[in-house]
């Protein structure tokens, strides 16, 4: 069975390429365009892993991630940012609010699939 990524960005364009990586790659993508549309659809979803950009409207990517800590069900699920953000202090915010990890964009599909595997294993 493949594992379930739940991908996060205002970027159509971005949204396209990652889940056509990951896709690729042989994961199941569903997409949200901010974290207000999110935290609506993930209320029926249980993905293994979130990928969100931390600049967005309505909700930016820090306030999903704290969000979605406060949801039982997320506690525990695997949190990646995507960004262009490279400050070493939002790396640090992220972490604090319960990111997994911080990848900056554009993150090359090679080693996207490798962070990928780490996380998820048996993906």
């Amino acid at each position: 069975m493949s594992k379930f990524i739940f991908l996060v960005d205002d970027s159509s364009t971005m949204l396209m390429s990652v889940r056509a990586t990951l896709e690729m790659n042989g994961y199941k993508v569903e997409t949200a365009s901010d974290g207000t549309d999110a935290l609506e659809r993930l209320k029926s979803l249980d993905p293994d892993l979130i990928i969100t950009d931390i600049n967005m409207p309505k909700m930016g990517g820090m306030e999903l991630i704290k969000a979605l800590r406060a949801i039982s069900k997320f506690r525990f699920t695997p949190i990646l940012t995507l960004t262009t953000e490279s400050e070493s202090a939002k790396r640090d915010e992220a972490k604090r609010l319960g990111a997994t990890g911080w990848l900056v964009k554009p993150v090359p599909a090679a080693e996207l699939a490798l962070v990928l595997k780490r996380i998820l294993p048996g993906a």
